[in-house]
């Protein structure tokens, strides 16, 4: 004779439990929105740092990329190594603080980010290593244009144009 065990209504509801506790997991681990990071950052380039092992994305501003080049005086010289010292300028020795806004395409953290109280995405616009990218820094950049400082002292290319320009590259 042949037994059937019966299935308890509760292990469904147990699986279940499971998988909605394991699935805001991932959205908190994919969706960082409102997760404070704090400590001292490592610049990788003109609008992306470091906090620990955390990649950020500073939102709301695009900086010149590490490979391109802009003119100044008919010269040409590594805008995105000068937005990239810039960075480091205002972050070295400091403790940066950031405010998590979800991630970009490439999994960074996408954050607004202050060093001594200060916005890092208005104080690299407004320098001109960094242009607004989403309107949301486009006073800054306003002001930066107007008074010819950083990238505004020159000729450049966004960029954003640039990336599309010299997708094959990398």
């Amino acid at each position: 004779m042949r037994f059937r065990r019966r299935r308890s209504g509760r292990s469904g509801i147990t699986s279940l439990i499971v998988a909605l506790v394991l699935a805001g997991g991932a959205a908190v681990v994919m969706k960082p929105s409102g997760r404070t990071l704090e400590g001292r950052a490592q610049v990788t380039d003109g609008d992306t740092i470091r906090i620990g092992e955390a990649r950020i994305r500073l939102k709301g501003i695009d900086a010149p990329e590490m490979e391109q080049r802009c003119f100044k005086a008919g010269r040409s010289y590594a805008c995105g190594e000068s937005a990239r010292r810039a960075l480091i300028d205002l972050v070295s020795g400091e403790t940066v603080r950031c405010r998590a806004a979800g991630r970009d395409r490439y999994q960074r953290i996408l954050a607004r980010c202050t060093v001594n109280g200060d916005d890092i995405g208005t104080r690299m616009v407004e320098s001109g290593w960094a242009v607004s990218y989403g309107r949301d820094y486009d006073a800054e950049e306003a002001r930066a244009q107007d008074r010819g400082v950083g990238l505004w002292e020159g000729e450049f290319e966004r960029p954003q144009d640039w990336r599309r320009e010299n997708a094959s590259r990398g």
